[in-house]
Parts: C-alpha cells; structure tokens; sequence
C-alpha cells in the first residue's frame, strides 16, 4: 500500500463490469490475415460452445429449476423484502434501508448492487459505530428507472431521501459506479455533504471508453443478463471466472485472505441475483461508466477521499489518480492488492474512511 496527491498520469478507465482491457480494433489491426482468421474461427468455435452450454444448462434446469433455483431467489426476494423501504421522491420510487446506529453515513453501492451491497460495503463502518443510510439507485431492485437515470438526477433524488429521514448533513460515500452520483451530491449539494468518500471510483475521464466488446463477449453478458437462472448457475458452476469478471478481481486473490474475505467475495457476487432487478441500472451504469464525464470534478468544495486498489481489473487505480489530480486537496490512498472489491483491505478501507469523517479531537 502506498499514500500518494494529485497525480498527472493518464490511462485507460474502466466501463463498470466488463473485463476487457485491450481494444480489439487496435489488436486486429496489428494482427496478420492468417492470425485474424485463426481468431474468428476460435470465437466461432467459442460461440457454439457457449450455446451449446447455455442449451444444455437449460434442459438440466427444467427439473432442477423447480428445486435449488426457485428456493434460492425466494431466500433473496425474502431477504430483500425485510430490509428496505420506499419513498416517493422526485425521480418516483426511491428504495432505501438504514442499519446500525450513530452517525449517520451514505453509501452509495456499485454496479450488480442495491441497497444490500451497500450495506455490506460498509458492514466495518458499522460496527465501528456508524449508521449506514444505503439506497438502490435508479434501475435497481425497488427504485424506479425515470426517463433521465443520470447520476445528476441520482443525486438531487437523494436529497429527497435526506430529507424524508430528517438528516441535515452526512458523509457521502460512492463504490465503483456509485461514485458517480457521489461526486455530484457533493457538487451539487455540498450543504447536505460533509465528507466525498470515491472508492474504486468508476469515470471516463480520458474523453474515450478504452472498451470494447467483441461478438462473442456481448453473447455471454447478454445471456447471463436476460435470465436469473442462466445467471444463477453460471455463478456457481464458474463462480472464480466469474468473480474475475464482474467483480474485476483476479481469483488468486481468494487463496491469500481471510475467510472472512472469501465470504465477502462470494457475498457480492451472490446477491447480484435476481440480476433481472437489476439490469437496467447495470445498463445504465455501463453507459454512464463509459461515457466521457461532465461532472466539474474541480469544483468539489467538501473534503475528498478516495481510494483504490493497483490491481483492480476495471483500472480504477488511474481513475483515481486522475480524480486525485481533479479535485482540491483530494487525499488519495492506493493500495497495492485488492482488485476492485478491495479484497484483503475491508478493514484498511474501513480504518481509512473513519479517520477521515471523524472530527478532529478538541
């Protein structure tokens, strides 16, 4: 781990969940006409694969649906269903849930998330004291999709929520894409901000989305977001590769932490099921992730932290330079493992944030 200010590199930024690092525009180009069709002929051969296990998932799952599958998402409907509430803000319905207690926190969960991921995201919060207000943004779980799902919107919308629980002022904390609508709470409304915490923060900030899908990535998101079941069984029969890919982290990771960690791992990858409440702010967020950003980065006035980890697969360790050298005074904090779910550094990130929104003694 290492502490480092502002930062003047630039690269590449991630586009929320996917893993692709390399454009493959650039890749065909320097490639040979014998290597790009020995390329097409593997991601034929890749598709057919993939379909046919697709296929064959399906006819496994018309008995087997009835049973594991129908019991787990009524397990994650029933857990979801005790632990929110819903109010009618300016953006429609706005899902929410508060646990703990002391001072209250924001946190603002990430791509595949909802009010549970963030509330898991800072579980270490609050049990160090502090009460966690976590909404679902828009397009996720009980929170509605309106026409203009930016997270400017996002973020006046919140101030509804403030409002509704009588809450003045708060630190404000973003995960991943949710750092997004962070930063421009903080922007907009640095009354009701105290503190910005961008944690794995996901932004375009080079004016170019560095990915690209090819045909074949395309096919296995698509399947995977057109079916909770499809989703469901490919998390677990494939649960590392698929903790590489949407939670960007690399699966070696797993065998040098904690249990504990390997749990929360497992945790964030589970409870994007029922993804089919999730896929339009998943969408969404891809867009918005990928887009080149308009927020006014240098104009946030409230104290700043952000973190994130050198490994992380979406490359949000640049981004966060990037935003480090954006915003005043902004106190960037990188460490040198972790992958984008911090993984190993649950209670680093936790120590850091709490120094950091603590007042100081008098």
């Amino acid at each position: 781990m290492y502490t480092e200010r502002a930062s003047t590199i630039f690269a590449p930024t991630d586009k929320a969940f996917f893993d692709g690092v390399i454009d493959p525009a650039r890749l065909a180009a320097d490639r040979s006409p014998a290597q790009r069709a020995c390329t097409r002929a593997h991601e034929m051969t890749t598709r057919r694969a993939v379909l046919t296990g697709i296929g064959s998932l399906a006819l496994a799952g018309t008995a087997y649906a009835t049973g594991a599958f129908r019991e787990a998402r009524t397990q994650a409907e029933s857990r979801l269903f005790a632990q929110s509430a819903t109010i009618d803000s300016r953006a429609e319905a706005l899902e929410y849930a508060v646990a703990g207690n002391g001072r209250p926190v924001m946190m603002i969960h990430g791509t595949g998330g909802g009010f549970d991921q963030g509330l898991l995201f800072a579980a270490k919060l609050r049990q160090r004291g502090f009460s966690i207000v976590a909404p679902s943004r828009f397009g996720y779980l009980g929170s509605a999709f309106p026409d203009h799902a930016s997270p400017v919107h996002q973020a006046d919308a919140l101030v509804d929520l403030l409002d509704h629980l009588g809450i003045e002022r708060l630190p404000v904390l973003g995960g991943s894409a949710g750092a997004l609508t962070a930063a421009e709470f903080a922007l907009r409304h640095p009354d009701r901000c105290s503190h910005l915490g961008l944690l794995v923060p996901a932004a375009n900030l080079t004016n170019r989305d560095p990915v690209e899908f090819t045909a074949m990535q395309m096919l296995v998101l698509e399947a995977v977001f057109g079916s909770d079941f499809a989703f469901w069984a490919v998390s677990r029969l494939a649960r590392r590769q698929m903790i590489r890919t949407l939670l960007a982290t690399a699966p070696a990771l797993l065998d040098a932490v904690s249990r504990q960690e390997q749990r929360r791992a497992r945790t964030i990858l589970d409870q994007i099921f029922p993804i089919s409440r999730k896929t339009h702010g998943m969408r969404n967020d891809g867009f918005w992730a990928g887009t080149p950003s308009p927020t006014a980065y240098e104009d946030i006035a409230v104290p700043t932290l952000i973190l994130s980890c050198e490994d992380d697969l979406f490359g949000t360790a640049a981004t966060a330079r990037l935003l480090a050298g954006r915003i005043p005074r902004a106190d960037l904090t990188v460490y040198s493992s972790g992958g984008h779910i911090w993984l190993g550094h649950d209670d680093d990130f936790a120590d850091r944030i709490m120094s950091f929104i603590q007042p100081a003694p008098t």
